[in-house]
């Protein structure tokens, strides 16, 4: 794949992040795909480069939130953060030590296969929630 320029990137990423603030879902399942298919990495790196891009929209997106939930006075519940934090730790830890066993097509293809699962569940959930709130009008 010829080299891209860093506008091309910059471009790229500003779409991505975009569409996933638009649409509201982790940004994993549009970031890896782009680092692949934009970007020209690897599977595995990819995946270990779209964990810091989230990371840090995750920090400012907490910020964010976090700042109006104050405003609302609604509290912010740590026990849950560290619950899910502590789980999605551990999950990263068992990833790491499957992937080095998994080849780069299989986990193309599963990774596939999950995201138009996921599409088509995000998909039928607005749809459900747009015919909801048309006939309640």
């Amino acid at each position: 794949m010829k080299a891209r320029s860093g506008g091309h990137i910059a471009t790229d990423g500003l779409l991505v992040s975009a569409v996933t603030g638009l649409v509201g879902v982790g940004g994993g399942f549009l970031v890896v795909p782009a680092l692949v298919l934009l970007g020209g990495l690897t599977m595995h790196r990819a995946v270990a480069t779209s964990l810091i891009i989230i990371a840090m929209k995750s920090l400012v997106g907490f910020a964010t939130y976090a700042s109006v939930l104050q405003t609302d006075g609604i509290e912010i519940d740590i026990e849950i953060i560290l619950l899910v934090a502590a789980s999605a730790i551990i999950g990263s830890f068992v990833g790491s030590a499957i992937a080095p066993h998994v080849s780069t097509e299989k986990l193309q293809k599963v990774f596939g296969i999950f995201l138009v699962v996921m599409g088509m569940f995000i998909l039928s959930t607005s749809g459900l929630e747009l015919i909801n709130q048309g006939s309640s009008s």
